[in-house]
């Protein structure tokens, strides 16, 4: 199978490129403030986003590799499971090289690099968080000779993509679906609507999700090391074998082992409606 990787060519973008970058930073720094997890913040100023349009990846990866020993390699689009898991292992992180257009400004469906860079990579300056990606790395090589890949790529989902962590400042957004949104930044943490549960291993792994909406659930994690030590000090075998590539929640459901943070008042009221009816 050819590999998916194809250099950035850096050279290539255009003013207009460059405008859009600097235009989706500016709107989003100021939100993520007191949104954004510290730790991402951090990563912003220590990489430096905001210094000349889309980041040339090979100074961004010198910056990064300092700190982390990660490198960001440009992909041309999704890339396949086992590349991708061998990537992570290897501590690169593949980030797709294209920037949305002018009129894909708030929704593009597949990530560009401003998702890709700026939601992704300022956690990579996190020794732990950098540890947990590649563990999820390795561990996914492990997962494909089992068949869980569903309920492997909800972890990520639920961690990586649209994890928040609960900080004596109140609930932060690390998830880079999240923070290169800014109104998922503002409902994730604001609206009355979605579920805030604490990280389960088991209890994420096999809650399905949503790819053309706003999270109508999102896992609160307590530390990045708790983060880390429930992927690497678990043996992952037995749960594949009794998840079988199946969800058995649905994104919304609230159960009686949840710990609730808070709960969203439409499931909230879809669940006693349903316990009505029983």
């Amino acid at each position: 199978m050819a590999s998916s990787l194809t250099g950035q060519n850096w050279r290539s973008y255009s003013r207009q490129d460059h405008r859009t970058w600097t235009h989706l930073y500016d709107r989003l720094v100021g939100l993520l403030a007191d949104r954004a997890a510290p730790e991402f913040l951090s990563g912003l100023d220590a990489l430096d986003l905001h210094s000349g349009g889309i980041p040339d990846f090979d100074v961004l990866s010198d910056a990064l590799q300092a700190l982390t020993g990660w490198r960001v390699v440009g992909v041309d689009g999704l890339v396949p499971d086992a590349e991708f898991f061998a990537l992570l292992a290897d501590r690169k992180f593949p980030a797709g090289t294209f920037i949305r257009a002018p009129d894909q400004i708030d929704y593009i469906q597949e990530p560009d690099v401003f998702h890709d860079v700026f939601g992704h990579v300022p956690m990579l300056t996190d020794p732990v968080f950098a540890n947990y990606m590649q563990a999820y790395g390795e561990g996914g090589l492990r997962s494909l000779r089992h068949s869980a890949l569903k309920n492997l790529a909800a972890l990520y989902w639920y961690t990586v993509e649209f994890g928040l962590i609960d900080t004596p400042d109140g609930l932060r957004i690390y998830g880079a679906g999240i923070v290169s949104s800014p109104a998922e930044s503002v409902f994730s943490l604001e609206s009355v609507s979605p579920n805030r549960i604490r990280f389960d291993l088991e209890r994420v792994m096999r809650t399905d999700y949503r790819i053309d909406d706003f999270q109508q659930t999102y896992f609160v994690i307590d530390s990045y090391e708790d983060l880390f030590r429930a992927t690497v000090d678990t043996d992952f075998a037995p749960l594949y074998a009794l998840m079988q590539d199946r969800f058995i929640h649905t994104p919304d459901s609230v159960c009686a082992t949840d710990q609730i943070i808070q709960r969203g008042t439409q499931a909230y009221a879809r669940q006693r409606r349903a316990e009505s009816r029983s």
